[in-house]
């Protein structure tokens, strides 16, 4: 009789659990030498990646976390396809084509039947801002320097609200960053402010669609009609840009009256994240322009498409193919009617989350009723107790909720803030309303910690938080506790 080895023994086993490999190190720092199964590599990671959070769980994003299957399918089939390479893959920049002339309609360009709109697809609403700033500084220059003035203190307003995006740019791209200052009960940019602030250095005043901080669609039109006094008066062309990171695949299908896009002729360039409201998986952005004449000529490179010139803007080379060919899909998916029907959707939800909220009798509510849809809130009394608290306990539940305190000047206002986004359905809303009364009656039966702040500081070798009185104000607790989830994240990361 031939008895097995153990090397016959472990081929047939087949085992991953049974392997050396579910005890040996994980690498962090090096290469390891030598190979694994499939099997085996498969499984270390997947079973790493379980202890991340649960994407649709995850409120505090704006970014689509459900997509169909077939648009799945679709998303696998061209994974391995390089956008850049043109003229490998014509059809698929020809879908981009087709999208940027689709959002163009939308946003209202002046493009005459046939013709084709001015923009392209970006990895995010990020890299769409960075072109857009671009092009603004260029023409900027370019008109200065024809006028024979200098060109070497570029700037740019914007609310203190805006997304790191734009502070990158500024910094990235030598433009200073004026900001106009935020207020308690008013957190979104002032346009008469902002108008104030614009000088002959001006770039371009950039507006949101959608706060970041209160899904709060700030007042293009006002802003247009101000700037547009000032231009006449000093000669000045300062134009608009509009981040419509949020807000562009919402305004279009629920207040389709409401007057931010090339309806207004200030505006000059419009970004859009098709990652977020656009409904696509994270990696797809848009910025489109007015006409031809706002994107100056000497920031485009020409390649040959087709025996054809195809225009190419972009900070990035490769990337991948398949979440244009997903924004394609879900543009003749679900057409004008399905978009207006999800976003109508998303919005009955975060009115319902909203009422659950207020009738804890426990919340103030920042969110508008118009805008992107989502619930910003603070709490009544925080002399016991943070939203950071809140967020915290949330999270054994499984909900990802962040808390955050508000830019300058509103420092000392400490909210909540829940995205609804297409998946996010009334039985979740119902679920999460039930968690947050369940938490507010946990931590409130427990002791204040803030009481506790001091002594946990001092533990810690944090000089900076000082008890000035027994009650301390709300703005040292929410220092404290951003101090706190700060140096949680740096040791996850």
């Amino acid at each position: 009789m031939v008895l097995a080895t153990n090397s016959d023994s472990e081929e047939h086993l087949h085992s991953t659990f049974a392997s050396r490999y579910v005890r040996a190190v994980v690498p962090r720092f090096k290469m390891p030498d030598n190979s694994m199964p499939k099997d085996a590599a498969y499984q270390v990671i997947n079973d790493e990646l379980m202890l991340d959070g649960n994407p649709r769980l995850n409120l505090a994003s704006f970014v689509t976390t459900w997509m169909e299957p077939e648009c799945d399918k679709l998303i696998m089939d061209s994974v391995n396809k390089n956008y850049v390479d043109m003229d490998e893959y014509p059809v698929t920049t020809e879908l981009q084509n087709r999208c940027v002339n689709m959002i163009a309609n939308l946003f209202h360009a002046p493009v005459g039947e046939g013709e084709a709109a001015i923009g392209c697809g970006t990895v995010g609403s990020s890299e769409a801002i960075m072109l857009a700033g671009l092009a603004f500084k260029r023409k900027w220059q370019q008109r200065r320097r024809a006028q024979g003035l200098p060109t070497d203190n570029p700037n740019i307003v914007t609310g203190a609200n805006v997304q790191v995006c734009w502070e990158k740019f500024a910094r990235y791209f030598e433009v200073e960053l004026k900001e106009v200052k935020l207020r308690e009960d008013y957190y979104v940019m002032d346009p008469a402010k902002a108008v104030e602030m614009v000088d002959e250095n001006t770039i371009c005043v950039a507006a949101i669609l959608g706060s970041t901080l209160t899904g709060e669609f700030e007042d293009v039109k006002l802003l247009n009609d101000l700037l547009a006094e000032k231009n006449a008066e000093t000669g000045w062309e300062t134009p608009i840009h509009v981040d419509a990171a949020s807000g562009g695949f919402i305004a279009p299908f629920l207040y389709p009256d409401l007057e931010w896009d090339f309806r207004l002729p200030w505006v000059k360039s419009i970004n859009v994240s098709g990652h977020k409201y656009g409904l696509v998986y994270a990696g797809v952005g848009w910025v489109v322009w007015r006409t031809k004449d706002d994107l100056p000529e000497d920031l485009v490179f020409h390649i040959n498409y087709l025996g054809a010139d195809q225009p190419t803007f972009t900070l990035n080379f490769s990337k991948g193919s398949s979440q244009i060919i997903a924004q394609y899909y879900q543009f003749i998916r679900l057409g004008f009617e399905g978009y207006k029907n999800i976003m109508e959707n998303c919005m009955d939800n975060a009115r319902r989350l909203r009422e659950g909220i207020e009738m804890t009798g426990k919340f103030h509510i920042l969110s508008k009723d118009i805008g992107v849809p989502l619930v910003a809130f603070s709490l009544k009394d925080s002399s016991k107790h943070t939203v950071f608290e809140i967020a915290e306990s949330l999270r054994k539940f499984g909900w990802i909720i962040p808390a955050y305190t508000m830019p300058a000047d509103a420092q000392h206002i400490a909210v909540l803030r829940v995205v609804i986004r297409e998946d996010f359905s009334r039985g979740l809303g119902d679920r999460l309303i039930t968690h947050i009364i369940q938490v507010m009656k946990e931590i409130e039966g427990l002791p204040s910690r803030i009481a506790h702040i001091a002594a946990a500081a001092a533990v810690s070798g944090d000089d900076e938080v000082e008890v000035k009185t027994t009650k301390m104000s709300l703005e040292d607790i929410t220092k404290y506790w951003k101090r706190l989830v700060e140096h949680k994240r740096n040791i996850v990361c």
